[in-house]
């Protein structure tokens, strides 16, 4: 696919839900008692994929589009799948359903595409067998495929090396199922969707952040300070789950995917003569870190109608062409915007001034060594860049250029690239580009929709 300079981005979008709230709907709503009503479900591949797993463990689930209802079983209620369950391209439903499957009663085996085979599950197997589950990597290498032993756990207390809501979310699901208290500590607070539809099911959960201002329950839904500035997370966090009796059904509201609003944030700041508002998007401090990086570069962005629903804060977002400068961009911050790193590489391009990003090792082990791929690309159209084994230092001010850019499959490289095109030189040419259908599959016509 080829995109070429335009004059400037106008209008209002609409983002398709939130693909880590879609996943943990489904997932819970399967393992809650009752209808669990979701409405403004992600339909993308990946999302997809987590409702194929729970219908083969023989969950019911009514996908009209507009509202999915999943008719619920209770923890205890699923049943052995009659074949291989594939997670497709997705590392969340591969990582949360260990964590729900390493307490079943019944083996299983979990695969993906090639990607999943090569993205590392040890930080999902090693907690789970110290909570007494059983999990082989069938070929050996800590990835998938994985066979799943199911046992009833035990509680534990686990300090997590890195900040991973995946990671978290999949030994808290065990916990439900636990013989006491399980406690998971992370370097830093992950994005907590988990902590708060957990609790919202009718879970005992909360959260323990150490020496910061953000300790706060699992259900704090508070989208911004008095400045207008979303709170960061800050020094270590511990997230506690007591077993449960039952979840129970209930209506959720997906907002918004910032990860996704994250393309038209950064092409409203980069294409000259553009103003987009951007409609519901979801604001959880734990992901909105790209907002703060943007004022702090000197972008003009403002939030509009903030509200919360299901306990997750929303808000429409209106953004406008800026003059930009580098920034620094580590510590804390990087797990509240690790999927928009690509994209924040982008701007850094087209701002004045270095931009450094560190404390980012984890781009490496996404759907694409992100760190590798970004470098590689950006570096065709023009751009001074250079890698670093935990980032990229990028310094701004030099034109791109269009060139044949490779996605690698990897769905945030591809919409990245879309935007960089856009204010490029000549075309760009996005190979692998169908890649978006795993988060977004309007992308492309959304995008088209705003070019004046």
């Amino acid at each position: 696919m080829k995109f070429v300079r335009c004059n400037g981005l106008h209008g209002e979008v609409t983002i398709p839900g939130d693909k880590s709230i879609s996943h943990r709907s489904v997932m819970f709503g399967s393992i809650a008692k009752g209808t669990t009503e979701i409405h403004n479900y992600l339909q993308g591949a990946d999302c997809l994929s987590t409702i194929s797993c729970f219908q083969k463990m023989g969950i019911e689930i009514e996908n009209r589009g507009d509202i999915v209802l999943v008719h619920g079983k209770g923890l205890r209620g699923l049943s052995r799948p009659a074949e291989v369950l594939d997670c497709g391209n997705s590392g969340t439903t591969t990582r949360l359903i260990s964590g729900i499957l390493s307490a079943q009663d019944f083996d299983v085996t979990l695969t993906g595409d090639a990607s999943i085979q090569k993205r590392p599950m040890k930080r999902i197997m090693e907690p789970l067998s110290l909570m007494g589950a059983s999990i082989e990597s069938i070929n050996g290498n800590g990835c998938a495929p994985l066979k799943i032993s199911g046992r009833k756990p035990h509680g534990i207390s686990y300090t997590s090396k890195v900040a991973s809501a995946q990671v978290k979310s999949a030994i808290l699901l065990a916990g439900l199922y636990a013989d006491g208290e399980t406690r998971v500590t992370e370097p830093y607070l992950s994005r907590n969707h988990s902590e708060i539809m957990l609790k919202y099911f009718g879970a005992d959960v909360r959260t323990e952040a150490a020496g910061s201002a953000a300790a706060e329950p699992a259900d704090n839904s508070t989208p911004a300070d008095g400045s207008g500035r979303t709170p960061l997370p800050a020094g270590s966090a511990t997230a506690v789950i007591q077993p449960a009796e039952e979840l129970h059904g209930n209506l959720v509201e997906v907002p918004g995917d910032i990860s996704s609003a994250a393309f038209f944030l950064c092409a409203g700041l980069m294409v000259p003569n553009s103003e987009i508002l951007i409609r519901n998007v979801g604001t959880n401090p734990t992901r909105a870190g790209i907002l703060n990086v943007i004022r702090d570069m000197g972008g003009d962005i403002t939030l509009l109608n903030e509200h919360a629903g299901s306990g997750e804060p929303t808000a429409d977002i209106l953004v406008r062409s800026s003059s930009l400068h580098g920034t620094v961009i580590g510590g804390a911050v990087i797990p509240t915007l690790i999927d928009e790193l690509p994209v924040i590489a982008a701007i850094a391009c087209f701002a004045d001034g270095t931009t450094v990003i560190r404390d980012a090792a984890e781009l490496k082990v996404k759907e694409s060594d992100r760190i590798a791929v970004m470098t590689e690309n950006l570096t065709a159209m023009g751009a001074d860049v250079t890698a670093t084994d935990d980032g990229m230092i990028i310094r701004g001010g030099q034109p791109l250029h269009g060139a044949s850019v490779n996605s690698h499959l990897d769905h945030r490289i591809a919409m990245t690239f879309a935007v960089t095109g856009l204010c490029a030189d000549g075309e760009t040419d996005i190979l692998g580009a169908e890649c978006v259908n795993i988060s977004y599959p309007q992308f492309y016509e959304d995008l088209k929709r705003l070019i004046r």
